[in-house]
């Protein structure tokens, strides 16, 4: 069972230049460079957005409020999946309080896609 779902797709290219640094907190920023060193095949910088986009498409349906880009702390992992930790007060679902929202990626066909699921209250 699904609580909330936040999903992103993006164009497999690099961001445009100053997104990330306008979007990426440093920790994230530095990730993202370690990412691209080691493997240089994915555009971790779209990535990271993609992700960020999903966490918010996640977010505002259940508190109604906005969700800035340095207000989730993002972490990927190469094998397709994120984790986003919260930096700001999460929203209530089944009587406790969501401090972070695990997601998966996947890179195909010229596409980045990014997916967020939240756990009905219960499950």
């Amino acid at each position: 069972a699904v609580g909330g779902l936040g999903v992103d797709a993006e164009p497999h290219a690099p961001l445009p230049e100053g997104v990330l640094d306008a979007v990426a907190l440093p920790a994230e920023r530095a990730r993202t460079a370690a990412l691209r060193a080691a493997h240089p095949h994915v555009c971790w910088d779209r990535l990271l957005f993609s992700a960020k986009e999903s966490v918010y498409k996640a977010w505002f349906p259940l508190t109604g409020r906005f969700l800035d880009f340095a207000e989730a702390d993002i972490t990927v992992e190469p094998a397709g999946t994120f984790a986003a930790r919260l930096l700001v007060p999460g929203p209530r679902v089944g009587g406790a309080e969501l401090t972070a929202f695990d997601g998966r990626f996947l890179v195909e066909r010229g596409l980045l896609l990014t997916a967020v699921t939240v756990p009905a209250p219960g499950a």
